[in-house]
């Protein structure tokens, strides 16, 4: 079976609290066009006919999860997470049913992207190897000096070779356990590639859409709302 052809379970690590966004309810609830965030994520990937069923990780505490079996058909099942990203998408990984063996690939997708198109999760898992969604740096990058502000210009970074990581991103089950299992010893990893690398794989690179927004700050929101009823 190919991975074209094979139906691949996500992992949704949202054990976070969003500190970086503020509010009274974690950023993953937050209400956009007239439902939480993270719905509008889960109901985009599990209308996606790659995705066989989802994995959400949430915190132990969570009170808001709102206690979905299934999706589209596709069943919903949780794990608890922990402190750090590196943790939760590792406890969803040992959560995964015994269906999804060693070698299947598996996603990983951010909670706060509400925005994938489904033609980028098409474009990835045709791929057929390690990958991740990503788009290239545009902008003009300034490397600065540490410290003071505002801060001065060290010099301007080459961006031919720069990309943004964006998600899903997808690796065999076991291998991604194993480079996460190492990232959390060594104090974590920012996504699922860099852990990757440490292990010496070069996953690839697909390119997706700009819009594949991640939910960050406040003014992120009204962004997100208007390209949900745009995109497909």
């Amino acid at each position: 079976m190919t991975t074209s052809d094979a139906a691949l379970w996500c992992v949704v690590p949202a054990a976070g609290h969003g500190a970086r966004f503020g509010g009274d309810i974690p950023k993953q609830y937050l209400p956009i066009a007239g439902k939480p965030l993270l719905l509008h994520t889960l109901e985009r990937l599990a209308a996606h006919p790659s995705i066989a069923g989802l994995m959400v990780v949430l915190a132990a505490d969570d009170p808001y999860w709102p206690r979905l079996l299934e999706l589209h058909g596709k069943p919903v099942e949780t794990a608890t997470g922990g402190r750090e990203r590196t943790d939760s998408v590792l406890a969803g990984l040992q959560a995964l049913p015994s269906s999804v063996h060693a070698q299947d690939f598996v996603l990983v997708h951010d909670a706060a992207r509400p925005c994938v198109r489904a033609g980028d999760i098409t474009r990835l898992v045709e791929c057929g190897s390690a990958a991740i969604l990503a788009t290239p740096v545009r902008d003009t990058i300034k490397a600065a000096e540490s410290g003071g502000v505002p801060r001065r210009i060290l010099h301007t970074v080459p961006r031919a070779s720069l990309w943004r990581a964006l998600t899903p991103q997808m690796f065999r089950r076991a291998e991604l356990t194993l480079a996460l299992q190492h990232a959390h010893l060594a104090g974590g990893a920012t996504d699922e590639a860099s852990a990757m690398e440490t292990q010496g794989h070069h996953p690839l690179l697909i390119e997706g859409a700009d819009d594949n927004i991640k939910i960050t700050t406040p003014a992120d929101v009204a962004l997100a709302e208007f390209l949900l009823t745009r995109i497909s």
